[in-house]
């Protein structure tokens, strides 16, 4: 009898800045880790892309051009996505740590980045082993 083979799904993570070094360097941090992961530069081309279905993680800018972070999670609430969050920012304020954590954030991460970065736990889902 042959062995069954096992796919284990990787967990992709969608990074959403208007900073494109951002989104190289969080993509390739992410991707060196064995990670999948896909960027973007606005909140609509998210919005638009086909990896909304397939996101199990977003790491979010709260300050874009056109359409910020906290309107794309509300959106994404709207439509009942489900979707856990960290947010990013380079405009740390008690406002933004309270905005968002009401809208639910798993996490909020302060630009520049630190090296204790790491990959974000809510790539997993309940019930995954990391």
């Amino acid at each position: 009898m042959g062995k069954k083979r096992q796919h284990i799904k990787v967990p992709l993570i969608s990074v959403v800045d208007d900073d494109r070094s951002v989104v190289e360097a969080m993509v390739s941090l992410i991707q060196s880790v064995g990670y999948k992961a896909k960027g973007f530069r606005s909140a609509e081309d998210f919005l638009k892309s086909r990896q909304l279905l397939n996101t199990a993680c977003l790491i979010l800018d709260v300050r874009m051009p056109s359409m910020g972070g906290f309107e794309l999670q509300r959106r994404l609430a709207a439509r009942n996505y489900r979707i856990p969050i960290i947010f990013i920012t380079a405009y740390d304020s008690d406002d933004v740590h309270i905005q968002a954590f009401q809208a639910g954030a798993a996490g909020l991460l302060c630009k520049p980045f630190g090296q204790g970065i790491s990959v974000p736990s809510c790539a997993f889902r309940p019930g995954e082993s990391t």
